[in-house]
C-alpha cells in the first residue's frame, strides 16, 4: 500500500512548488501593467500604495489559511464558501464573483504580454497586435497545463526563480541608478503632492494594488495537490506575499525615482520597461520586456492550474454548467476560453477596474462567512477577519466614485455582470430544489405502491 501511494504523493506539489505557483500569478501583470494605473490614482504614493496594499492583503489572507488549514481541496474557495453560506445562491454567486475576478486576471496577463512583447517596435497600442498575441499567450498556457502537474511545477519554478532575480536586479540597479537619496524621498513629508484625483486617489490606487498580490488566493485552490496541505498551503501563502512585498516595493521605488508621475502615467500599461530605458539604456529596456514575457506567460500557465480547479469544484457541486468529463480538461477549455474572449474585447484599465472590484466584493463575503459561520469551527480570531473588512471597504467605496466617475461603463458592466451571476445562481438553486422536490416525490409514490 505505502508502494503504490507513494508515487501518487510524489506527483503532488512540494512547498517550493506551491510557492512558485502562487508567486508566478502574482508577479505578473500586477506589477508590470498597473504601475501606471495606479500612479495615475495615487501620485507619487505609488510605493506606499503598494505597501498598503500588502498589509490589506495580509489580513485578508488570515481567513484563507485558517480554512485551508483546516479543510485543504482542489476548489478551496468553493469549498470555503459553501461552508459558509450554503450550497445556493450567495455561495454560488461569490465564488463565481471570484473565478470572473480570476479569469479577468489571466486575460489581464495576456494583454500585458501582448503590451511588452511589442514595446520594442513601437507597436505597443496596436489594437489588433495586442488581442492577437494575447490570445496566443492564452492558449500557449492551455497546452501546457494538459500535459500535467509536473509540467506545470516546473516550468513555474524555473520561471519564479527567474522572476524573482530579474525583478530584483532590475530594481537594485534603478535605485543605484537614481541615487540611494531616492529611498529618503520616500518619507519626505514635505515634496508629497496631492494627487490629481484628491486624497481617495490612494485608497483607490491600493484597491489596483490588490490585484498584484491577490494571486495567493490560487494557492488555496491546490489543496487537493499539495503534499502536507495543512501545513504547506498556509507557509505558501505567507512566503509567497512577502517574497512580492519586498519586490513590489524595489520595483516601485526604481520606477518613480526615474520618471516622474505624468511620465509614469503616460506610459501606464507598459511603466517599467519605460523606467528601464533611461536608466539602463536599450539592453535595460529589452531585459524588462524578456522578464515581463516569461512573468506574463508563467503566470498564466500558474493561475490556468489554479482556476480550472476552481471552475471544477463549481461543475461538481451543480453551480455551473458543464458535461461529462472524460479527459479531465473541460474546466481547462472553458477557462481559458473565456480569458481569450475578455482579452481579445476588454483593454487593460477596464479589465482590471473589473476584477478589483469582483474580488473585494467576494473577499467582502469569505470574511463575514468566517465571523458568521467558521470562526469556531477552524479556530479563527474573530478580529482578523472584522480588520479586513474594514480595509477592503476603505479601499472599494473610493476606487467605485472615483471610477464611476471618470469610466462610468466599466461600472455598469461589472454590475451587470453581478446581477448576471447572481440571477443564474438563483435560476440554478431554483431549478436544482424543484429536481430534489420531483425525487422525493417519486420515491414516495414507489415506496407507497
Amino acid at each position: 500500500m505505502k508502494n503504490g501511494s507513494r508515487p501518487k504523493e510524489q506527483q503532488k506539489l512540494s512547498l517550493t512548488g506551491s510557492v512558485a505557483l502562487g508567486t508566478g500569478v502574482m508577479i505578473g501583470a500586477g506589477i508590470f501593467a498597473l504601475v501606471g494605473q495606479v500612479a495615475e490614482l495615487a501620485g507619487d504614493l505609488v510605493p506606499w500604495a503598494f505597501f498598503a496594499g500588502a498589509v490589506v492583503v495580509g489580513f485578508s489572507s488570515y481567513s484563507y489559511i485558517r480554512y485551508s488549514a483546516t479543510n485543504p481541496s482542489s476548489g478551496g474557495i468553493a469549498m470555503l464558501l459553501k461552508a459558509a453560506y450554503g450550497p445556493g445562491v450567495v455561495a454560488g454567486s461569490l465564488s463565481l464573483f471570484m473565478f470572473v475576478s480570476m479569469v479577468l486576471a489571466e486575460s489581464l496577463l495576456g494583454r500585458t504580454f501582448g503590451t511588452y512583447l511589442l514595446r520594442p517596435f513601437g507597436l505597443q497600442d496596436s489594437t489588433i497586435l495586442v488581442p492577437v498575441l494575447a490570445v496566443a499567450a492564452i492558449a500557449a498556457a492551455a497546452l501546457v497545463n494538459m500535459v500535467g502537474n509536473k509540467w506545470v511545477e516546473g516550468s513555474a519554478t524555473v520561471t519564479a526563480a527567474i522572476k524573482i532575480i530579474g525583478i530584483a536586479v532590475l530594481a537594485i540597479g534603478g535605485i543605484l541608478a537614481a541615487g540611494v537619496s531616492s529611498l529618503g524621498r520616500l518619507f519626505a513629508i514635505s515634496e508629497r503632492t496631492a494627487p490629481e484625483s484628491g486624497w481617495w486617489g490612494f485608497p483607490a490606487g491600493v484597491a489596483l494594488c490588490i490585484l498584484a498580490y491577490k494571486g495567493f488566493t490560487t494557492i488555496t485552490n491546490q489543496g487537493g495537490d499539495v503534499r502536507e496541505p495543512k501545513r504547506n498551503i498556509g507557509r505558501s501563502i505567507i512566503i509567497s506575499i512577502s517574497l512580492c512585498t519586498v519586490l513590489y516595493l524595489l520595483i516601485t521605488v526604481a520606477v518613480t525615482g526615474s520618471l516622474t508621475v505624468p511620465q509614469i502615467v503616460e506610459a501606464r500599461d507598459y511603466a517599467l520597461a519605460a523606467a528601464a530605458e533611461p536608466m539602463f539604456g536599450s539592453w535595460g529596456m529589452a531585459l524588462t520586456v524578456g522578464i515581463a514575457v516569461i512573468a506574463t506567460l508563467s503566470g498564466l500557465i500558474a493561475s490556468l492550474y489554479s482556476v480550472s480547479k476552481l471552475y471544477a469544484m463549481l461543475r461538481e457541486m451543480g453551480q455551473v454548467p458543464g458535461a461529462k468529463d472524460n479527459n479531465g480538461h473541460q474546466s481547462l477549455f472553458i477557462t481559458a476560453g473565456l480569458a481569450i474572449v475578455l482579452a481579445a474585447f476588454f483593454d487593460l484599465s477596464q479589465i482590471a477596474a473589473l476584477g478589483a472590484i469582483l474580488y473585494l466584493v467576494m473577499d467582502l463575503g469569505i470574511h463575514w462567512g468566517m465571523i458568521r459561520h467558521l470562526r469556531n469551527e477552524v479556530q479563527a480570531k474573530k478580529w482578523i477577519p472584522w480588520v479586513a473588512i474594514v480595509l477592503d471597504l476603505a479601499v472599494l467605496v473610493p476606487f467605485v466614485v472615483l471610477r464611476a466617475r471618470s469610466d462610468p461603463f466599466t461600472v455598469v458592466i461589472t454590475v451587470a455582470v453581478a446581477t448576471v451571476i447572481v440571477i443564474a445562481q438563483w435560476l440554478v438553486v431554483r431549478h436544482r430544489g424543484q429536481g430534489n422536490t420531483k425525487t422525493h416525490r417519486t420515491s414516495d409514490q414507489q415506496s407507497s405502491n
